[in-house]
């Protein structure tokens, strides 16, 4: 990802790659009998983990310049519920804290998405030996939905447009 490319310019790339590993990951649920086929599926499911969190922090670190200093986040979810775009906010605080799962594992974040009546994430309860295993926390999150990454990329390019907006002259 280069720094001269928009937001939209890199969402478009990490969506591409994103609907590589869901066919990989379509492929691994036909072939299920296949020897392969669990871990072909853990690889996809771990691609699309790890560039979920890589875009959702580029959309972090190319919006960040609209605010002083703070969580991102919360800041950008007050100022679209100030404007009236509960379901924006609500889309980006459950994607915000898909992202912290997928990052640090179990937590306060967990915690409310397990706790929510939200359709936007899966979030799964942990297991034994779930705190083991490495970033991105798939074993958490859902991240096969065939839906995942579209809703994750739309809202982010929802939410950079506002702000965007909000703060043209």
């Amino acid at each position: 990802m280069d720094a001269w490319q928009s937001l939209s310019e890199l969402v478009a790339a990490a969506q591409s790659a994103a609907d590589v590993s869901q066919n990989r990951i379509a492929e691994a649920r036909a072939q299920q009998d296949c020897e392969n086929a669990d871990a072909d599926l853990m690889a996809a499911a771990t691609d699309i983990g790890a560039a979920a969190i890589d875009i959702f922090s580029v959309f972090e670190a190319r919006m960040q310049r609209y605010f002083k200093r703070g969580p991102l986040s919360r800041k950008v979810k007050a100022a679209l519920l100030d404007v009236g775009q509960a379901d924006l906010a609500d889309r980006l605080h459950q994607h915000y804290l898909m992202i912290n799962v997928l990052k640090h594992g179990t937590g306060a974040s967990h915690r409310e998405l397990l706790g929510n009546q939200s359709t936007l994430v899966s979030a799964k309860s942990a297991r034994e030996g779930d705190l083991e295993t490495a970033a991105p926390h798939i074993e958490l999150i859902d991240v096969t939905q065939p839906d995942f990454f579209d809703t994750l990329t739309t809202t982010i390019l929802d939410a950079a447009s506002f702000l965007q907006n909000r703060n043209a002259p």
